[in-house]
């Protein structure tokens, strides 16, 4: 199979003209924490306030967010970020969302997802959840989606960038190594390998 330009530089290319977009495309990977544990301990403490959901229950809602992120992230990784483009446009398109990261793997300042793409993304997601969720299941449901997320941008960030000692992440990590290095047509799974066992993409 022929591979692509890959370059192991830790420095970022620049994607836009425009500075401001460019600076909205970069991020340290360490700022969806600042954002996004704030919004969990909001969203948990406002429904027990609000609520008082039986402990048992947050506790099963909020690892249902999880398990849900994990599919969400297979299926955004397999179907969304690897579309197959068409035409100069939809090229374009595609190398923004995620070529980019195939073609500089080792970039630093986009290996988690900018609050410029992740915050609108999180918004629609709390309102379709809302659509089919009561409030009071929302509130611990939403924050457990969101803590999957959350798991997913510090595990990429880590695959890429530090040397596990445990067996466990070890493989994870080669689970994703191989996704980029050796065949961008399977192993979709970041934080997980399970939607990639079940759906057979190993």
């Amino acid at each position: 199979m022929a591979k692509n330009f890959v370059s192991n530089s830790k420095e970022s290319v620049r994607m836009f003209r425009s500075n401001l977009l460019e600076s909205l495309s970069k991020v340290h990977f360490s700022v969806p924490l600042f954002i996004y544990i704030p919004i969990i301990g909001y969203f948990l403490f406002q429904g027990q306030l609000k609520f008082a959901t039986p402990f048992w229950t947050v506790l099963s809602y909020f690892v249902l967010g999880v398990l849900l992120w994990s599919l969400a992230e297979y299926v955004l990784h397999r179907y969304v970020f690897h579309f197959t483009p068409k035409g100069k446009l939809m090229e374009r398109v595609h190398f923004i969302f995620h070529g980019v990261h195939h073609d500089y793997p080792n970039d630093t300042k986009r290996l988690v997802m900018p609050p410029s793409a992740s915050l609108p993304l999180a918004v629609v997601f709390y309102f379709l959840f809302g659509l089919l969720l009561s409030p009071a299941h929302l509130y611990a449901f939403f924050p457990g989606f969101v803590t999957g997320y959350l798991a997913y941008d510090m595990c990429h960030y880590a695959m890429h960038h530090y040397n596990f000692k445990s067996e466990f992440w070890k493989q994870l990590k080669r689970h994703h190594m191989l996704h980029h290095y050796q065949d961008d047509h399977k192993r979709y799974g970041v934080s997980s390998v399970l939607w990639d066992k079940v759906f057979r993409s190993e």
